[in-house]
């Protein structure tokens, strides 16, 4: 038995360990990064690079922060070259944001770069932690989808 896990553990120690070690992760993981955007904005180059093109009020909803909030990031990148914005072809009035071949390098790099960090960090793992960490995955995949769990 892990001598760091108690017998009895409730759902609240649960959930209060896993807030603490995934928000110790997310922050080890951007420090890795260049950092040469916010993870605000970083976010939301992931999002257009999953959706595609979307308006700023869409990718605000889909981020959850609020318009204005959302308006900085895309100004902020935009005067970077990391996305640009275009008219919709449905509604002349409104725009769409969308990467940009420099924002989809940047997004590919940074992932990269993380990514080799977490591998490097799981393959130090014991093999058992490792293999729980396998088994974990699908319950913290769940955790993870919008909706219900």
């Amino acid at each position: 038995m892990d001598s760091r896990q108690p017998p009895t553990a409730t759902v609240d120690d649960v959930a209060a360990r896993l807030y603490v070690a995934v928000g110790r992760l997310v922050r080890m993981l951007r420090r890795t990064g260049t950092a040469e955007v916010s993870p605000g904005a970083f976010s939301a180059l992931a999002a257009l690079s999953a959706a595609g093109p979307l308006r700023p009020g869409d990718l605000a909803v889909r981020e959850g922060v609020a318009a204005p909030t959302m308006t900085r990031i895309v100004a902020g990148l935009e005067e970077a070259g990391y996305v640009r914005r275009a008219p919709d072809p449905q509604d002349r009035r409104a725009v769409l944001v969308d990467l940009t071949d420099a924002g989809a390098d940047l997004l590919v790099g940074e992932r990269s770069t993380r990514s080799r960090e977490l591998r490097r960090r799981v393959e130090a793992l014991p093999d058992g932690d490792r293999t729980a960490l396998v088994a974990a995955l699908a319950a913290l995949e769940q955790l993870g989808r919008d909706g219900d769990a």
